[in-house]
């Protein structure tokens, strides 16, 4: 059997020589622990992310120079071992800078003690670089991809030229020789990137961007200026990225020679102290087909996987500002708001996302070589909110067309009754007219093969193909179907968009599509479903050999229903008031539990201005206060009895942008509200 062949040219990468446009997602090893890597990595696969990016951050491996530490959470082997396993391919940001909210950028203390200036051209850096990349390096051989390995790609650097770094060319120089370091020590792989915005140097390599739906590292304290991330647009820059070291000032590359990729699209934000959005996964999923309208061929998320820093030796390791940056972040909570939390919980935004990366992985390939055609009557600027902002991908027969109606924060001028033609090669193709609400954003296809038909015209989205057969569309509108010819052997199913939402795409002896609120997750043949309360399965095509664990119930249209024969109890959890001081309040609460569930979530609705949980005195959780409650997994701490919480004032003086402030007298809040604990059960069955 031949070894895969990855390359890229000036549209899109390529496997085999053929479009390929992969899901990336952010995940670190080092803040997620080793016996929790699996069920991450079959969740982020099960949502359609083929391929992992990880930072290898030189503080949790060097904290003290000359004693590296790859064991435990920080085996980095290990971790590119299970990627293996998972059959997921891995992208390894090795620095040496990384950024990634992590003390110093993620250098080591004792880095920075040294006689000579670090990010520039001397031979002392390079040489104490050499080191750290060899180091890695020997830990990872035969992970490589030309080893049979899962790595296909390294990143050189990061932000370099915009957050930090020398410009120009003593710029390129560096990253030059950063590369021929790391192709010295042994790194040979078929993609080699650099991350391209604010004007960060790529020096040849491929340029890789990103864009958040706001911006934590902002100065600012107060609402930002709507964000250029939902609009549809050619620019490939987002200036608001690393703002807190200086606005955007274009790109160094041409983007004429290499494809729109992005590896930083934010799957959620990091709360900072002094500035806390709340992200939705209206915000999330808007953004992203944005993007996609706009041409990107890799979406690729930062980060998909929250998780917590670890323990230093000598100091704690997140950012902060007592270390000479912009931002102070909590000491351990790396959560983001990511589709995947800190303790492993599936937020709205991994399912609204899912709606995306469930089309791109049939349709995926066709995309990425239809260009963005962008009419010149869209919008170009985020603060016109009454204009109809759309785009087209085609490749001159056949494509979609991308609506926006999404803007942050914003509301969006309704539209009834869009009218749009498209100018094809053979035709001038009109869309059926079509209302637009705001907040809306949706895809719509034109001319799609299905069969021996042409689908002519939808009001309605795809989602998924199964066996090459049933073609999967939903909305919550009349579809209205335009089709041409003979469907042949093909179907068309059309389901409402929040049924698509909750749905997985599952393979066994055939593909099957599962509806369900719970968290579906795929193992190889295993299938594995995490409830709380009594799951709920609906499923098609029928699965025959029966289902463990659930018992069949009846028909939903074409859909069997299957639920689950065991539910959950009602888990007791009391909480007391200890004390009050003129900083914090302090509670005990105390949690029982049955010996069969998997998990357990301890759900604190609080106000004030930040908590630490405890247990026998030590802190094991930290929490910016941001709007939402604070869930935190029991299993990850050994399922204590008794932990300690504390919540600390937050005053109408407090300094914080916070994107709605609680009802509080005078002297402000500081109280917890509410107490909830959350069973998780998992129920495993076989597909084939």
């Amino acid at each position: 059997m031949s070894m895969t062949r990855y390359g890229y040219n000036a549209k899109y990468l390529t496997k085999n020589e053929k479009p390929w446009f992969p899901i990336m997602g952010e995940i670190h090893y080092s803040r997620v622990p080793r016996n929790e890597w699996d069920e991450y990595l079959y969740k982020m696969k099960t949502s359609n992310v083929f391929v992992v990016s990880t930072y290898c951050i030189w503080i949790h491996h060097e904290e003290i120079e000359g004693r590296y530490d790859f064991e435990g959470n920080k085996d980095v082997r290990e971790f590119l071992n299970r990627c293996k396993n998972a059959n997921l391919k891995v992208f390894l940001r090795i620095g040496p800078w990384c950024h990634g909210e992590v003390r110093n950028g993620g250098f080591p203390d004792w880095l920075l003690k040294k006689p000579f200036p670090l990010r520039e051209n001397n031979e002392m850096y390079f040489e104490t670089v050499h080191e750290f990349y060899a180091k890695i390096y020997e830990q990872v051989d035969g992970m490589l991809f030309k080893q049979g390995g899962p790595i296909i790609g390294i990143q050189i650097e990061n932000e370099y030229g915009h957050a930090g770094g020398l410009t120009g060319e003593a710029g390129e120089e560096h990253m030059k020789r950063l590369t021929l370091i790391a192709k010295e020590v042994g790194f040979d792989v078929p993609y080699y990137t650099a991350t391209g915005w604010g004007g960060a140097i790529t020096a040849g390599l491929i340029p890789v961007m990103g864009g958040y739906c706001d911006a934590p590292w902002d100065a600012r304290m107060t609402e930002i200026e709507p964000s250029g991330n939902f609009i549809f647009t050619h620019e490939r820059n987002d200036h608001n990225i690393g703002s807190d070291y200086g606005l955007g000032h274009g790109i160094t590359f041409d983007i004429n020679a290499f494809p729109f990729l992005t590896a930083e699209l934010g799957g959620g934000l990091q709360v900072t102290k002094h500035r806390r959005p709340r992200v939705t996964s209206k915000d999330i999923g808007a953004m992203s087909l944005a993007k996609l309208g706009s041409g990107v061929n890799l979406l690729g998320y930062y980060m998909y996987a929250g998780g917590t820093n670890p323990v230093g030796i000598l100091s704690t390791l997140q950012e902060s500002r007592d270390t000479g940056y912009p931002n102070d972040l909590p000491e351990l909570s790396y959560d983001f708001q990511a589709p995947i939390g800190e303790y492993g919980q599936i937020s709205d935004s991994y399912r609204e996302i899912k709606l995306l990366t469930l089309f791109l992985r049939d349709f995926g390939e066709m995309l990425c070589d239809m260009p963005a055609i962008i009419p010149e009557e869209n919008p170009n600027t985020p603060f016109d909110m009454t204009n109809l902002r759309y785009s087209y991908r085609h490749n001159g027969e056949s494509g979609f067309v991308f609506i926006n109606n999404y803007q942050r924060h914003q509301i969006m001028k309704e539209h009834k009754k869009v009218k749009l033609s498209i100018q094809l090669e053979k035709e001038l193709l009109q869309l059926p007219d079509f209302d637009v609400k705001n907040e809306e954003y949706f895809f719509l296809p034109f001319n799609m093969k299905i069969g021996g038909a042409t689908l002519k015209t939808a009001l309605a989205t795809p989602l998924c193909i199964l066996n090459n057969k049933s073609f999967v569309f939903y909305t919550d509108k009349n579809p209205s179907y335009m089709i041409e010819g003979d469907l042949e052997d093909k179907e068309i199913i059309t389901i409402s968009r929040k049924e698509a939402k909750h749905a997985w795409k599952i393979l066994g002896e055939q593909e099957y599509l599962i509806i369900s609120e719970d968290t579906v997750i795929q193992r190889n043949d295993s299938i594995e479903v995490i409830f709380n309360g009594k799951a709920k399965l609906l499923v098609y095509p029928e699965i025959n050999k029966g289902v463990n664990g659930f018992e069949k119930v009846g028909k939903q249209g074409i859909f069997t229903i299957y639920e689950s024969v065991e539910s959950n109890s009602i888990v007791d959890v009391k909480h007391c008031f200890e004390g009050k001081d003129d900083k914090k309040t302090t509670y005990t609460i105390e949690i029982s539990y049955e010996d069969d569930a998997m998990d357990y979530f301890l759900r604190l609705d609080y106000l004030g201005e930040s908590a630490k949980l405890y247990i026998d005195g030590k802190m094991v959780a930290d929490h910016f206060y941001y709007g939402d409650a604070w869930e935190i997994g029991l299993r990850r701490l050994g399922f204590p009895k008794s932990v300690t919480l504390e919540v600390y004032l937050l005053t109408k003086d407090t300094k914080v942008y916070l994107e709605s402030w609680p009802d509080m007298g005078a002297e402000g809040i500081m109280h917890l509200q509410k107490v909830e604990v959350e069973q998780q059960r998992r129920q495993s069955f076989l597909l084939r």
